[in-house]
């Protein structure tokens, strides 16, 4: 019976959303004290009754991240994943399958870049992050396609930024220019594999408070001061104020779930109304 009936959506929704399925996240761990992206899309996908496979190349944050599922009494693994080496990547998928048989999820939360003039970014520079966050999209989905087309269903979640649309104060070319492409690649993949049950969607993060900005938002906005800095960040955004994680992770979950069964191929932003307006006070 295929996933998606009508009794089996209903068991799923008595359950939690993502009730018995199989979430990987690559980039899971946290830079910096508290909870990034990835960290809370695992609890907020566990939550809702998936196991969910946290794997970053740090991997004693990825075990923590499935330390803090598990604490709260939901089921999760770690692995530690390079990006950067398509056999790691590729490791990862195959001894996930083996493992638990099937991946419903597989969720790329990552993103390498640096802000600044361009001409900071080297050559080599460039070629990391275009590895980093489109290469090992293609290496991850190739190598999970298979068993998602032989199950005839499947999802897969790219985060990707309110940088690969607009401009968004400060110069960030290179990421900007590589997260822009995985968001092609999403719609690309979503289309070829929209007849065998797979969606595929890019969420696109506006500017969120998360533990990494501390490691740069006092060179993006010239200030000494994090109060300030964060506040001149927040005040960018129509609403106001930053996103939350957990707003991100919110997003994930609905798109990873039945309830976004018709959903393909497409961006869901979650921005405060950023992409909406030209305002930039910094």
């Amino acid at each position: 019976m295929p996933f998606h009936s009508k009794s089996e959506a209903a068991l799923s929704a008595a359950r939690g959303s993502l009730a018995g399925r199989v979430a990987l996240v690559i980039g899971a761990g946290s830079i910096g004290e508290g909870v990034g992206i990835g960290r809370a899309i695992c609890i907020a996908m566990a939550r809702e009754g998936a196991h969910v496979v946290a794997a970053d190349v740090d991997g004693r944050e990825a075990a923590e991240t499935a330390r803090i599922v598990r604490e709260e009494g939901h089921d999760a693994s770690s692995a530690e994943v390079d990006v950067l080496r398509d056999e790691s990547v590729i490791a990862l998928i195959s001894e996930t399958l083996q493992k638990f048989g099937r991946i419903d999820v597989l969720y790329c939360n990552v993103g390498l870049g640096r802000s600044g003039p361009s001409n900071n970014t080297s050559a080599d520079d460039w070629r990391r992050f275009a590895d980093a966050n489109l290469t090992s999209l293609h290496v991850a989905t190739q190598a999970v396609l298979p068993s998602m087309r032989e199950a005839g269903r499947g999802v897969i979640l790219v985060t990707s930024s309110i940088a690969s649309m607009r401009f968004v104060g400060f110069p960030h070319l290179a990421y900007s220019a590589t997260k822009a492409a995985a968001n092609h690649f999403c719609r690309m993949l979503a289309v070829e594999t929209a007849p065998d049950g797979i969606r595929v969607n890019a969420i696109i993060a506006g500017l969120i408070d998360t533990p990494r900005i501390t490691l740069t938002l006092k060179d993006a906005y010239d200030s000494k001061d994090m109060d300030a800095a964060r506040a001149a960040r927040g005040r960018q955004c129509p609403m106001g104020r930053m996103g939350s994680v957990w707003e991100v992770a919110d997003a994930a979950v609905f798109l990873a779930s039945d309830r976004a069964a018709y959903i393909t191929g497409t961006e869901l932003v979650v921005d405060g109304g950023l992409s909406a307006t030209a305002r930039q006070p910094l």
